[in-house]
């Protein structure tokens, strides 16, 4: 987390990462604790929907 506190966005329509919740909130994945987090946030999400997928597949079984 960064001194101020200050959260994270990573706005999904720009693909910008924003200082606090500046856009719509239907725009925005997050908070993200800092900058780079944001950043990152559609491989994060990529990575956690394939967890998912894996899971549920081994419940299948």
């Amino acid at each position: 987390m960064t001194g101020s506190g200050q959260q994270f966005y990573y706005n999904v329509a720009t693909h910008q990462v924003e200082e606090g919740r500046v856009s719509d909130w239907s725009h925005l994945m997050g908070p993200y604790p800092t900058r780079e987090a944001a950043q990152k946030a559609l491989e994060t999400a990529a990575a956690r929907a394939q967890k998912w997928k894996a899971e549920e597949e081994e419940e299948e079984r």
